[in-house]
């Protein structure tokens, strides 16, 4: 054989060594191509990245200073890379959150790209002492990610201070935004305990049929944006305050610039058959609604509720629909709309009570321009008809007295019979109605300024000598012998209103 010459294997293989290598390149170069195309990151503005949640929540109750950690996800579903220019925590430094984004530290990443179709890791934390009483009872910021000029956020919630917790769970009956309370697994007795720990509502938590909640003196609720309590059909809700320790109820933000914010919770409701409720030496305020009591059910009384400050709300103080209340020494003040409303009938006692409604004088929350007392009796069906409801109110050593010229609303639309059923006993009313004989006694005093000491800062206590004083009912005065302030009434001649001078 000659030497110069190849063998015939060897020219194939040489041959097909050269095809191999142009295929390498060529497969090399579209993957580089390919890749390129993949890692390009659009500059789009309408490119905006999603999130496997809206809000990353810290739910652990600590006992002692610690961190907890919540992980969450952040999809590019566009079709190309993005760039992510800023993923910061809004508190940066001052917060007490941090942020690790797939290994990098924050409180600010910066220039993160997500791949086409894919998503990243972010790793929150949260370091709290909930012993420190300069916390806020619920920590609040938010994670900021800046795209293409996009602006978007995921907001960051932790428990601030050492409490009872009582978060959304999924229960079938209700859904997701409720919790409902257990005696297998909550206290249904809330009591000031040698640690002092306050109880702190998220959504609705729901007292259930057959279930007491007893809320004992000195114990502080607060309630979280839109928290409810509910009290369902055949359950009973009693808060047992006392003079010395009220039982109060108000919004969870603890800053001094929230104290008189109305409309940071909505309310409690006290469910249609509801049985047996009882709320006494209580303060509820800056919700939306403080008291809502439904209809009643075989007989049985909504709610008594006694020595009890409502004020603040940005809809109505008490709420009656259909229900049946006696209230005594309680001041109803400053809500938007009215601060007792008396609605589609029901059976309502008020005796030595304060009804006094200032809203929007100092033109902070806006205007008012409903009565601050308001009774009807009908509403209005699915299909637009008219379904008469009677109601029965009584309204005994009283004080009626706002900033409007008219603080008293009749809706009346019986066609037939007395179109209310009303009755006004030693009453200090500004009013410019009339009202028939047979709906009060001789002891009404209209449009007489009862010289309240403060309404600015909700002092309802009457000047004396004034128009209130001395002109109470005895019958009605030695019947509610201690006044709003745990003070003894005398038998004859007893201050009209919450509050004895």
């Amino acid at each position: 054989m000659n030497n110069t010459q190849a063998p015939q294997s060897f020219k194939i293989f040489r041959s097909f060594s050269r095809f191999s290598l142009w295929g390498v390149l060529l497969i090399c170069s579209l993957c580089f191509l390919r890749c390129k195309k993949e890692m390009a990151a659009t500059t789009s503005s309408s490119a905006k990245l999603t999130f496997s949640t809206n809000l990353v929540f810290f739910d652990t109750v600590f006992v002692t200073q610690g961190s907890s950690v919540r992980i969450f996800t952040v999809h590019n579903n566009n079709s190309e890379a993005v760039v992510v220019s800023s993923i910061r925590v809004a508190g940066t430094s001052a917060s007490f959150f941090n942020i690790n984004v797939d290994g990098t530290p924050g409180p600010v990443v910066n220039n993160v790209k997500i791949p086409a179709k894919d998503s990243i890791y972010i790793f929150a934390t949260v370091t709290v002492n909930p012993n420190n009483q300069n916390n806020p009872l619920v920590i609040q910021d938010s994670l900021v990610f800046t795209t293409n000029g996009n602006i978007q956020s995921v907001k960051l919630q932790a428990f601030g201070l050492n409490a009872y917790f009582f978060v959304p769970n999924k229960f079938p009956k209700y859904g997701p935004a409720y919790h409902l309370l257990s005696s297998s697994g909550d206290s249904n007795v809330w009591t000031t305990n040698s640690a002092g720990k306050p109880y702190v509502v998220f959504g609705y938590l729901l007292v259930p049929p057959g279930m007491t909640l007893n809320i004992q003196s000195g114990v502080n609720v607060y309630l979280h944006d839109s928290a409810v309590i509910l009290v369902d059909s055949g359950a009973t809700l009693q808060v047992a305050g006392t003079s010395a320790k009220p039982v109060n109820f108000q919004g969870d933000r603890l800053e001094p610039a929230y104290k008189t914010i109305p409309g940071q919770w909505n309310g409690i409701l006290l469910g249609p058959g509801s049985i047996n409720n009882t709320i006494s030496w209580a303060v509820l305020q800056n919700g939306i609604t403080g008291i809502q009591a439904d209809t009643v059910y075989n007989n049985n009384p909504t709610l008594k509720i006694d020595h009890t400050i409502v004020k603040s709300m940005s809809y109505y103080g008490l709420l009656g629909e259909g229900a049946t209340i006696v209230a005594d020494d309680c001041v109803f003040a400053d809500c938007q709309y009215s601060s007792v409303a008396l609605y589609i009938g029901g059976n309502y006692q008020f005796y030595q009570c304060t009804f006094a409604d200032y809203w929007g004088v100092d033109n902070s929350y806006g205007q008012r321009s409903t009565p601050l007392l308001y009774l009807n009796n009908y509403y209005k069906s699915a299909t637009n008809q008219t379904i008469e409801r009677a109601i029965k109110a009584s309204f005994g050593n009283c004080i009626i007295y706002g900033a409007l010229n008219e603080e008293i609303k009749f809706d009346s639309l019986y066609t037939t019979g007395d179109p209310m059923n009303y009755y006004f006993e030693n009453c200090l009313i500004k009013t410019q109605s009339s009202f028939p004989a047979n709906h009060c006694n001789d002891s009404i005093y209209k449009n007489q300024d009862p010289l309240f000491t403060n309404p600015s800062i909700d002092d309802y206590n009457v000047a004396n000598p004034g128009p209130a004083i001395g002109r109470g009912n005895a019958t009605i005065s030695t019947t509610y012998t201690i006044d709003l302030d745990g003070t003894q009434r005398p038998q004859q001649q007893a201050t009209l209103g919450a509050y004895e001078r």
